[in-house]
């Protein structure tokens, strides 16, 4: 079953002279519980179409269709509920709070959501269980080392149950030994719980990893590859 649907997705930005198309009509399905790789160079269109999947942006036309529903005709306050609800992401630059504790760091998502203190709590500890982080709920997230911070963020990521998790180069500031437990910590993840991975990325060996890899230049989908 398709949970995203992508069709004849536009963006473009400014008008007239100085109007940049960032994406030329790019379609495409993602299945439940798939692993796929977004690649391009710098500047390709991938980290747009990311966000657009993920319903951060709009498309200047085209249609995503997230598990048969339109997202072009949810209201913005729905939106918000549904990518919070649905939705997971690890970015390479880690976005956490660095005075605020692990755990804090952590609870973010469910406090949006409005889910009890208590609750939220457990939750909370759970997902750190699963990144082998629970001993670290209490430290600064300051105080952590780089593959330290993007495990709290998986752990953030994966603390609503989400049904898709997007990463965006995920392992871009780690060295390649972290980078190594952080991809098999995902992929680990993907197959226990049939979360679908989309993970944007230039590095071909991580993209090779994945059942998928659509292949992003100039805006356009230039090439699809599965295993």
């Amino acid at each position: 079953m398709s949970v995203i649907e992508v069709a004849n997705i536009k963006k473009s930005y400014g008008q007239g002279d100085s109007k940049f198309e960032a994406l030329k009509g790019i379609s495409f399905q993602i299945e439940q519980g798939q692993t796929v790789a977004i690649i391009g160079k710098s500047g390709s269109g991938k980290s747009t179409l990311m966000h657009i999947l993920a319903l951060l942006d709009q498309p200047t036309s085209g249609e995503i269709i997230l598990n048969g529903q339109n997202a072009n005709n949810i209201k913005t306050k729905a939106l918000d509920k549904l990518r919070n609800e649905t939705f997971g992401f690890v970015f390479q630059q880690f976005f956490m709070n660095a005075k605020d504790t692990v755990l804090e760091n952590v609870l973010l998502p469910l406090k949006i959501a409005g889910i009890s203190s208590k609750k939220r709590k457990e939750m909370a500890m759970e997902a750190l269980r699963s990144v082998e982080l629970d001993d670290k709920a209490a430290n600064k997230a300051a105080n952590l080392s780089g593959g330290q911070k993007q495990r709290v963020c998986i752990a953030r990521a994966l603390v609503n149950n989400p049904k898709i998790i997007f990463a965006d180069e995920p392992t871009g500031n780690l060295d390649s030994a972290t980078g190594e437990k952080i991809e098999t910590l995902l992929f680990d993840l993907n197959k226990e719980k049939n979360i679908t991975l989309i993970i944007v990325t230039h590095d071909d060996e991580l993209a090779a990893r994945c059942d998928r890899q659509i292949r992003i230049k100039d805006g356009e989908l230039i090439e699809e590859a599965s295993k």
